[in-house]
């Protein structure tokens, strides 16, 4: 929060010169995001600053703003309109590179082209490496990488944290298919009749919804003999 020579307070920019920043959602008595005496370049915030130029007032699209994940989302205004002159050393907050596309974001972070801001954001979260070192790393040791884990919604520390299936269990006329699972994360379920070369997975069911600890499926349609084999799948982000 600053307060100027006339007692008015207010959060954001007072008495200063700033590019390629973001200054939104701060709140105050008379000056919200900044004051008039503020020189703002390449910045977005709100209401157009009359001092400076480039500026956009459109909302930045936080990927998460009530949980402080400020990297930008895939749809941000801010992504490639800042200006490549006053873009300070080579990578941003996270360590990555600072300039992704040709031309560098608007605020602390750069949008990373293939590499999700709720990914990135979720390395944080385990207090694992942002800068992309940690990407494809297998701190816990169970064969699937800390991408693989984000998108599996299992814990990157903990080996007994797995998506895996369970062993089926065959009824009279179904077959019952139980797998590790997580809420939040939808699943896609296969079923074949061999694990040879040439054998094909049917598709039996997608978009089912993650249950906590564990997901079931009821298979009506094992009928015969067998033998039967399942593979479980996760769905887009």
């Amino acid at each position: 929060m600053t307060r100027n020579a006339a007692g008015n307070f207010g959060g954001g920019a007072f008495g200063c010169s700033l590019n390629n920043c973001i200054v939104y959602f701060n709140t105050g008595t008379n000056v919200a995001n900044y004051d008039s005496s503020s020189i703002l370049n390449y910045s977005c915030t709100t209401p157009q600053p009359t001092n400076g130029i480039g500026n956009i007032t459109n909302a930045p699209l936080f990927v998460d703003l009530a949980a402080g994940n400020l990297r930008l989302q895939s749809n941000s205004p801010c992504i490639n309109t800042g200006n490549n002159t006053h873009a300070s050393g080579s990578t941003d907050l996270d360590g990555r590179p600072r300039i992704a596309g040709g031309t560098v974001d608007i605020g602390a972070y750069e949008f990373q082209p293939g590499v999700s801001g709720v990914f990135i954001g979720w390395l944080q979260q385990y207090a694992l490496p942002t800068d992309g070192l940690a990407d494809t790393a297998d701190p816990d040791g169970d064969r699937l990488n800390n991408w693989q884990e984000w998108r599996c919604g299992t814990d990157p520390t903990n080996v007994l944290s797995v998506l895996r299936l369970l062993a089926p269990v065959a009824e009279d006329t179904y077959v019952v298919v139980t797998w590790q699972s997580a809420t939040g994360i939808t699943y896609s379920l296969e079923r074949t009749t061999s694990l040879g070369a040439s054998s094909v997975f049917t598709p039996m069911a997608t978009a089912i919804l993650g249950q906590p600890g564990t997901t079931t499926y009821i298979d009506t349609n094992a009928i015969g003999a067998g033998p039967w084999f399942y593979r479980v799948g996760v769905g887009a982000p």
